[in-house]
């Protein structure tokens, strides 16, 4: 069911997790391996937990750390602007310039780890979305992490086929990746002006055959997605929430069933 109000995320325990001297807080629900989904922009929003809630039904534990935003929230335009706003000057997230990964990604990592401690199983799996898609990637240099799914990645906003990773964790998550036998599974619109065709190449350049890119046709995108999105991403951008169909045979729809069957199978067998 897609909300078009605020969602009360109820069916959510709230957590204040504290690692590495940060209080955060993080909503958990589910039984069995433990999957991070991290929220687009601007927050947890009603269709962001719709996403969880089916992760969450495939017999996983979702981790929901709130990173920016008001939990819960729709969104609607203004406010999903300020938030925009407000974390592309944080110290935490770089919005700007490639290279280099944003500093949230150390907490993100050591909640990885205390994830799969709660939660046991093989690892855990991390899904980021639009300015935390390419978190996913970052935290495999966290052991525990098996699973990255990178919806589309679209920081740095400035450098349309640039990278947010430094090259020296590139080449150390390739490395990881070969070793493992792992995959990273990416997926975008063709017409998305944030996540592009350049930096799904530079991906692909960077990992090789471990890299598995999804592309879906802008047909594909739910053309009455949240005021937020229709305002300001003004393109088809957010596959598995704002922008997803949920009906039999629909583009979107395949591609949640597809991420989510790689994080079961990943991380049950």
């Amino acid at each position: 069911m897609r909300h078009s109000s605020d969602d009360p995320l109820d069916d959510f325990t709230r957590r204040e997790i504290t690692l590495d001297d940060t209080t955060r807080t993080v909503r958990v629900s589910g039984t069995g391996p433990a999957v991070i989904v991290m929220a687009e922009m601007p927050g947890i929003s009603p269709d962001v937990a719709r996403f969880a809630r089916w992760v969450r039904a495939a017999g996983l534990t979702v981790y929901l750390p709130s990173l920016f935003g008001r939990d819960g929230a729709y969104p609607h335009a203004d406010e999903g602007a300020e938030v925009f706003r407000k974390v592309c000057v944080s110290a935490e997230f770089r919005a700007f310039g490639a290279g280099r990964s944003s500093a949230v990604t150390g907490w993100l990592r050591a909640l990885a780890r205390l994830a799969h401690e709660e939660c046991g199983g093989p690892g855990v799996g991390a899904l980021g979305m639009c300015f935390t898609g390419n978190f996913a990637l970052t935290m495999m240099l966290e052991p525990t992490t098996l699973a990255p799914v990178l919806c589309q990645p679209s920081l740095p906003l400035d450098d349309p086929g640039g990278l947010e990773i430094s090259p020296e964790e590139l080449s150390t998550i390739r490395q990881r990746l070969d070793r493992d036998d792992l995959t990273v599974r990416a997926c975008r619109f063709a017409g998305d002006r944030f996540c592009t065709a350049q930096r799904f190449a530079a991906y692909a350049a960077a990992l090789g055959p471990r890299f598995e890119p999804r592309v879906l046709p802008d047909s594909a995108a739910n053309p009455a997605p949240p005021p937020f999105f229709a305002q300001h991403v003004a393109s088809p951008h957010s596959v598995v929430t704002a922008h997803l169909v949920d009906a039999e045979g629909e583009p979107t729809t395949r591609a949640r069933d597809e991420i989510i069957a790689f994080l079961t199978e990943r991380l049950t067998g």
